[in-house]
């Protein structure tokens, strides 16, 4: 007769084997659940890097420019015990700080509600950021784009390439640069000049904006083929000339010289100025891409001194994997204008989506300069291009005194 185990040993087994095999299947499951979790956190924190090198919002740069210069200078000092900040130490608000922890983890800015629906909404992006901040800087009032309509069914992007033509008659060229003409010799004097030789370039990617004082209050277009944003441009173009400076100015109409012409192709259709621009003349280095804000006149507008200015600002093109060439090139100009002009600019601003190149790739010494808003007129206009060009020209030739060309 055969020896059988009881029902209850067999039982038992059965138990601890299901037993061993929970156990093992828990110990899998944490595994596999604790490793996703690392990859997860890991490919985040490489995410994060890979922000933080690209994008001045995310650097020890955009967190200075967020915070007063007290403050700032009270950091530097508990780091560098040999530096002594002689600026007032300010408070740092629960307010700023959790202003820049959002903007830092999502870019999103509080103090702006519709940045929430721009990153949603075409034709609503704003994503602009402090850099440097400018004497009086508004934080909360940062650039403004003008934004045209445009038929979302086009498709149109600006970071597509503009449409090949295929029929109707061909692109007008580029009209040629207008160059200030050769005036009587001077007589001899020791202010340099650069002779025949054209240094600086100004042009004009959105050529139409201009100013409601002049064309009228009840106009709802402020835009013109006429009284726009290149009679500035002309303006420091003759300005850098009488300081010694050649310059060339664009004064392109887009919208009638572009066969099929889009807003959302306007950098590629400058961009194709700039080029020709630098093919025909060699020593061109200094670009000015000059525009108009969007913004009213209580945000674009200072007094110095008694006399109205419209009030700049720069803008770096983050897109451009040189982007940092660009903004110390605007912080030269920048703090030149804050020196003799204070108040005048209203900071460096970046931006990331969009174009966000701004043919900026093309050369260092380039510059996108915003000049008053939609409410500013253009004497208001003409003062800061004069502005402009005393500072721009100091700094030209206190290069060239350093290269020794002069």
């Amino acid at each position: 007769m055969m020896n059988r185990k009881p029902e209850w040993l067999n039982q038992m087994g059965d138990h601890t084997k299901m037993k061993h095999l929970l156990v093992t299947g828990r110990a899998f499951s944490f595994l596999s659940l604790s490793s996703m979790i690392f990859f997860i956190v890991l490919g985040a924190a490489g995410i994060l890097h890979q922000q933080s090198t690209s994008s001045p919002i995310h650097s020890m740069k955009g967190f200075s420019a967020a915070v007063s210069s007290g403050f700032f200078g009270d950091m530097m000092e508990m780091e560098m015990p040999a530096f002594h900040s002689g600026l007032e130490s300010d408070s740092f608000t629960n307010r700023e700080i959790s202003t820049f922890l959002m903007r830092t983890l999502t870019s999103i800015n509080p103090n702006d509600p519709s940045g929430i629906l721009s990153a949603e909404l075409p034709g609503m992006h704003n994503d602009s950021f402090l850099i440097r901040r400018g004497v009086g800087t508004d934080t909360n009032n940062g650039p403004q784009d003008h934004l045209p309509i445009i038929d979302p069914a086009s498709g149109a992007h600006e970071d597509d390439e503009p449409p090949l033509a295929t029929e109707g008659p061909e692109e007008e060229p580029s009209p040629e640069p207008e160059q200030s003409p050769d005036p009587t010799p001077p007589a001899p004097s020791d202010k340099p000049d650069t002779g025949k030789s054209k240094v600086a370039f100004i042009y004009h990617t959105h050529n139409r904006e201009s100013w409601l004082p002049e064309l009228g209050k009840d106009t709802k277009d402020v835009s013109s083929t006429t009284k726009n944003i290149t009679l500035v441009g002309k303006r420091l173009a003759e300005k850098l000339e009488e300081e010694g400076i050649g310059a060339l100015h664009s004064d392109t109409d887009y919208p009638s010289t572009v066969k099929g012409f889009n807003y959302a192709y306007s950098y590629k259709y400058s961009k194709k100025t700039v080029k020709e621009a630098m093919a025909s003349s060699s020593d061109l280095k200094l670009f000015f891409d000059l525009h108009r804000d969007s913004q009213k006149r209580k945000y674009t507008t200072t007094e110095i001194e008694g006399t109205s200015y419209a009030q700049v600002y720069f803008v770096i093109g983050n897109k451009n994997p040189n982007w940092k060439e660009n903004e110390a090139f605007a912080t030269k100009i920048h703090n030149a204008l804050e020196k003799k002009y204070p108040g005048i600019s209203r900071g460096i601003w970046g931006k990331t989506t969009g174009n966000a190149e701004y043919n900026q790739s093309l050369a260092p010494e380039s510059a996108l300069i915003e000049i008053g808003g939609i409410e500013n007129t253009l004497e208001e206009c003409y003062r800061t291009a004069d502005a402009l060009a005393e500072v721009i020209s100091s700094i030209y030739w206190d290069a060239e005194k350093v290269s020794g060309k002069e």
